[in-house]
């Protein structure tokens, strides 16, 4: 016999009834879908093609906050990334939480994307384009 919960499940508003398949929204940004950098609809992957040749100076950088909020704008866009050590490379953030940012990083020894995440702490400034 089954439990007692089994033969009368709750149904709460806004979740799925019990054993129901749930899947993931479709989201494309805009200029993403069929055919478009991820390869189709509700797909986000990296770009089709290498990040701007020109590297901006140091001096070229506006005063940005390295949080969530100033970074979000960058989404989806070809953004250079200084970090505290100097270093500096093309990414192509797809995902910003609280405290980190995620995406594509642009390997060009290997001259292809690569996805990566890095603490918004370790980050110096970030220009788009």
């Amino acid at each position: 016999m089954y439990p007692y919960y089994r033969q009368f499940p709750i149904q709460i508003p806004g979740f799925p009834q019990f054993g129901e398949q749930v899947g993931f929204p479709q989201f494309a940004p805009p200029g993403f879908g069929q055919g478009g950098i991820g390869g189709g609809a509700g797909q986000i992957g990296p770009p089709s093609g290498p990040p701007p040749s020109i590297i901006p100076q140091e001096t070229d950088f506006g005063v940005f906050a390295v949080d969530p909020g100033g970074i979000r704008g960058c989404l989806y866009r070809f953004t250079f990334i200084r970090l505290n050590n100097g270093r500096g490379f093309w990414f192509f953030p797809t995902f910003v939480g609280r405290n980190s940012v995620a995406g594509y990083r642009w390997r060009r020894n290997q001259f292809r994307w690569e996805y990566f995440g890095i603490d918004l702490n370790r980050i110096r400034s970030f220009r788009c384009s």
